[in-house]
């Protein structure tokens, strides 16, 4: 199923609303270092609900452990900056979806990394900066598994 990566992203509720999507859908969550929280914040355990134990989430120290961990054939990082829609994209089941920390996003230096093969933007109405980490990372991620039949789910 498909991998969603958090680049040290700073708001618990946001991650915890990803724990519960990714329990939902069955995808992997990786979190790299640092993170803006404490795991066991009690906003982040609120957000999650009881999914916690559903999911499937691995915290990385780094960029590197990360993508030593995961191996990915393709990485696709989200940016309000890309040209190309994330809707154009064929997706594969070990895609790696890659999302910045909020509110800066993914920096210039992490977007040049070898390993990320495309940036990718979800389309908004003009003069609108971004959209919440964990509605975009739900927007990719169903549509990613849309394009798969939703498979696996009911």
């Amino acid at each position: 199923m498909f991998r969603l990566l958090f680049y040290s992203p700073r708001i618990a509720p946001n991650t915890g609303n990803a724990i519960r999507m990714v329990a939902g859908t069955g995808c992997e969550l990786h979190l790299v270092e640092p993170l803006g929280f404490d795991l066991s914040e009690p906003k982040l355990r609120r957000a999650g609900l009881d999914y916690h134990d559903l999911a499937s989430v691995t915290v990385h120290p780094d960029l590197p452990s990360a993508w030593r961990a995961l191996a990915p054939q393709r990485v696709f990082a989200f940016t309000a900056h890309a040209t190309t829609s994330f809707a154009d994209v064929a997706y594969r089941p070990d895609d790696v979806l890659m999302f910045g920390p909020e509110p800066t996003g993914l920096d210039d230096a992490t977007l040049a990394d070898p390993h990320i093969t495309d940036q990718l933007r979800i389309p908004m109405l003009p003069g609108r900066r971004s959209l919440n980490l964990s509605n975009a990372a739900a927007v990719a991620v169903y549509e990613a598994w849309r394009q798969h039949g939703f498979s696996g789910g009911l």
